[in-house]
């Protein structure tokens, strides 16, 4: 198995691409506070010093440090994602559990429905590029809710990324928005 690595904007996390398919359904994001017991992979790359967050995307793999080098760090997490696939057992175990579907009126649903289409088709697949996600929270009298996961979640530049980036995009197609604020 080879596993590709790529720089993210964040200097503290890495993507790790394995070649396969790393999780079908809703991106994951767990933390070292977090429970991650569901999922084997991440409760392996937690077993790494130094892991401090882990994001499981469609094809990639992000991994979150502490302040320790990627040079000492990056050789075990490469051997933790190779034992992990070697061993055949699955990334989540149970049922996944999908995007949740935020916080709106009623009465705003059409607008709430643009927004999670243009977050689909037109941010994700940005913000993946980086290893990150990004999800809906909620939408009420004209402010957008995100969340950044994975290597957005603590970027340096995520909030130039979500002001000026996200927001100038949905304000575009949506005029009733104000505001972006992240969660």
């Amino acid at each position: 198995m080879f596993i590709q690595t790529e720089a993210t904007p964040n200097p503290a996390t890495l993507k790790f691409l394995p070649g396969e398919t790393v999780l079908t359904g809703a991106p994951r994001d767990f933390r070292k506070a977090d429970d991650y017991s569901t999922s084997p992979l991440a409760s392996r790359l937690f077993d790494v010093n130094g892991v401090e967050g882990v994001f499981l995307g469609a094809d990639f793999i992000t991994v979150t440090k502490d302040g320790t080098d990627w040079q000492q760090l990056k050789p075990a997490v490469l051997g933790a994602i190779m034992e992990h696939y070697m061993s055949g057992s699955p990334v989540i175990e149970g049922a996944d559990v999908g995007n949740i579907d935020g916080d709106f009126d009623e009465a705003d649903s059409e607008i709430v429905s643009t927004i999670k289409e243009l977050l689909d088709t037109r941010v994700r697949p940005a913000v993946a590029q980086d290893g990150g996600d990004i999800t809906f929270h909620g939408y009420k009298a004209g402010v957008v809710m995100l969340e950044m996961k994975g290597a957005c979640s603590g970027c340096p530049s995520s909030t130039a990324t979500l002001k000026h980036g996200i927001e100038n995009l949905l304000k575009h197609f949506v005029p009733e928005i104000t505001e972006v604020r992240a969660v």
